[in-house]
């Protein structure tokens, strides 16, 4: 039985910037020597473990080695399994090295943390820049002895504050992570209350402000960017990732990989945004990603919206229109033609369709047939 045997428990670690296994056991002279016929294991003086490289090779060797010997324990391991291996690598040296405009700087067990879950460079950046300031706030206690109250105290301080509903949620996940996910602490301990979300309406342009919107733009690049964003219903990190290989023009369709919640799906490309896309191409040559910056390497999101609040200036829309704007009037524009929404959730990789369901709320599919009151008084 297993509880006869003693327990090799493995745990990711990162040690100088690689992924490797960390293995947890008992003061026991025959697991010492098992332990050490692994190949090239060495021993942590930081964690007090001993450590392999992270490979299928060597995760196998160690349930060989142990096989009726001992029990492995993978319970910490692969509940940190990454959770894409697909994403680029953020860049964890520079964000370790980041001069930081606090005296506390984000615990490296955090970062390192983020980084065994592949989170997304914007992810890990946000998440650290919010458990600065949290860990700071409460500069001179110690990070266990902060419990759920100062949690709670610290949000009441951020809506004195005045911050959005998104950046007090945005703290919370942060340090949450921290407690939950890098201290493994019970999540019924560190129990916050959410602010309540707004049923804000998205601002959505009518197809004739998004007609106008295009005919301003001179720039094929730039014409490409706006066109692309729209009829595809992307996010602009989805733009700015886009690979040549990603556009799928026989089937008419844009790939768009490890999107919000690390996933893969298919969308739109419209025949009006081929041409323009296939003239772009020819002009501009890009190498590896779709739209690249001048010096090559991904476009930059300032520089979208540079492009975008220029056209809207010069089509003279009264809205305040961001590059979301373009995704959401898709959306709108679609449902308002009869397109099940369903597909819409599909189409915009929305994981529940309770998130789709907003832009019944901005369509006028329906409304425009009702007849006003007002208008059948003889007035």
């Amino acid at each position: 039985m297993k509880n006869s045997f003693s327990t090799i428990t493995l745990k990711h670690l990162i040690i100088d910037n690689s992924k490797t296994i960390g293995l947890e056991y008992p003061d026991n002279p025959t697991i010492r020597a098992l332990v050490s016929t692994l190949k090239n294991v060495k021993w942590s003086n930081k964690y007090g473990i001993s450590y392999i490289a992270d490979n299928k090779n060597n995760l196998d060797s160690i349930y060989l080695i142990f096989r009726g010997v001992a029990w492995v324990n993978g319970k910490y391991f692969f509940k940190n399994k990454p959770i894409n291996t697909n994403i680029p690598e953020p860049n964890y040296t520079s964000i370790k090295n980041k001069k930081s405009k606090y005296k506390r700087k984000c615990p490296e067990e955090y970062i390192d943390k983020l980084q065994v879950l592949r989170y997304s460079e914007n992810t890990v950046r946000t998440y650290v820049a919010m458990f600065e300031e949290f860990i700071n706030y409460y500069l001179e206690s110690d990070l266990l002895s902060i419990n759920a109250n100062d949690i709670t105290n610290y949000l009441k301080y951020l809506v004195g504050r005045k911050v959005s509903k998104s950046y007090q949620n945005q703290a919370i996940n942060a340090i949450k992570f921290y407690y939950e996910i890098v201290l493994s602490l019970p999540n019924c301990y560190y129990h916050i209350d959410r602010p309540r979300k707004e049923q804000k309406l998205p601002i959505v342009l009518s197809t004739v402000e998004i007609q106008n919107m295009f005919k301003t733009i001179t720039n094929i690049k730039h014409k490409a960017i706006l066109m692309t964003i729209y009829s595809a219903g992307l996010r602009v990190s989805e733009l700015i990732n886009l690979k040549i290989s990603d556009i799928q023009s026989e089937r008419r369709l844009i790939l768009v990989r490890n999107s919000k919640g690390n996933k893969d799906r298919v969308t739109l490309l419209g025949e009006k945004t081929l041409i323009i896309l296939r003239e772009y191409y020819k002009t501009y040559k890009p190498k590896n990603y779709l739209f690249e910056g001048s010096k090559g390497g991904k476009y930059s999101r300032t520089s979208i919206q540079k492009i975008l609040k220029k056209a809207v200036l010069k089509a003279k829309i009264p809205k305040r229109v961001t590059i979301h704007t373009l995704r959401h009037s898709f959306a709108t524009h679609l449902l308002e033609k009869g397109v099940n929404l369903r597909y819409i959730q599909n189409l915009l990789g929305h994981a529940s369709p309770k998130t789709t369901e907003i832009y019944t709320r901005v369509s006028t599919i329906g409304i425009s047939e009702i007849k006003n009151p007002i208008d059948i008084l003889d007035i």
